[in-house]
């Protein structure tokens, strides 16, 4: 369904009453410093690709943006204040590529009559970070890289222990939404068992984690997570289990990962995600411990990034 055929109700005093008739004005603010999420040359043709009509207005700078805020409809943005919607009397769609809802007003900071719409492609990249992660564990290539580093340069039989299949492995997925789902499907495509977990069935993760091989951690960090990782849990894992936490810092306790880490309690974490990002010398898990693996929460990192999200919101029917 089209946006311009949805019914919309405008605040008091604030928006104007003929707002789903005023022809689209998209105003997209999408300078993030990260590369991959910049809008550049190649992004904006695919948006444009995406919209049959309306006018396009690009900004770079939040003065600019609030400058042009006032006439549009659609505003693409990483993030947006909740004092900005006084200057919003025609918007209709507010969207951000993030699945993260940390960098919008909530729903009930939203006036009436505006969208929200947070991206929900991301597992398409997310999930071949996660496959990478996994193979190269369980394939020995870090352990080989640890080898060359050493200077061992032909490790060929000390290697070998460290190298096992992927295929016929049990992953649990905690945190089994959209993100979660698409890693599963990857796994399960190259032979992997998977079991996931939601709030409805949190109480077999112990018992469940008992026997499987990775526990791959896809929660957000507004619904109650903090800590679910904990001590309790990492001791429920196979001594040759590895962790890999793609959603979220505030889901693992990160002193107790550093010390099951260190007491090989568990094999390895591969970590996307910390407590407080970007990540300092005082975090726990700053030290080269053995097993850790460390990305500066880059996992979802792709040339296709806003691309992908571009064509979702055509897909959806928010762009006209």
């Amino acid at each position: 369904m089209k946006v311009e055929s949805r019914k919309v109700v405008p605040a008091v005093g604030r928006r104007v009453s003929n707002v789903a008739t005023i022809p689209p004005r998209y105003l997209l603010w999408l300078n993030w410093p990260i590369g991959a999420f910049r809008l550049d040359a190649r992004s904006l043709a695919v948006f444009k690709e995406c919209v049959t009509t309306g006018q396009i207005t690009v900004v770079r700078s939040e003065r600019a943006f609030l400058k042009a805020l006032p006439s549009a409809t659609h505003a693409i943005v990483w993030e947006f204040r909740k004092e900005w919607f006084a200057r919003a009397m025609k918007l209709r769609v507010l969207a951000t590529p993030s699945a993260g809802r940390e960098l919008l007003p909530t729903d009930a900071e939203m006036p009436p009559g505006i969208v929200r719409v947070n991206g929900a492609f991301h597992g398409q990249i997310m999930s071949e970070t996660v496959i990478a992660c996994l193979f190269a564990h369980a394939r020995g290539l870090y352990r080989a890289y640890d080898f060359q580093r050493k200077g061992t340069i032909w490790p060929r039989a000390a290697l070998s222990p460290f190298c096992s299949l992927v295929s016929g492995t049990k992953a649990v997925i905690l945190g089994y939404g959209k993100i979660g789902h698409a890693v599963g499907a990857k796994l399960e495509a190259l032979g992997v068992s998977v079991v996931g977990i939601r709030r409805a069935n949190i109480a077999d993760l112990k018992p469940t984690l008992r026997t499987a091989d990775w526990l791959i951690v896809v929660l957000p960090s507004d619904t109650g997570t903090d800590n679910i990782v904990d001590a309790s849990v990492l001791r429920a894992m196979k001594r040759s289990a590895v962790l890999v936490n793609i959603g979220r810092g505030n889901a693992v306790d990160e002193e107790a990962l550093a010390a099951a880490l260190r007491a090989r309690r568990i094999a390895a974490a591969y970590l996307d995600v910390f407590k407080r990002e970007p990540l300092t010398k005082a975090s726990p898990l700053a030290a080269d411990i053995p097993g850790l693996v460390r990305l500066p929460h880059a996992s979802a990192f792709a040339p296709d990034y806003l691309p992908l999200f571009f064509r979702e919101l055509q897909k959806g029917g928010w762009l006209a």
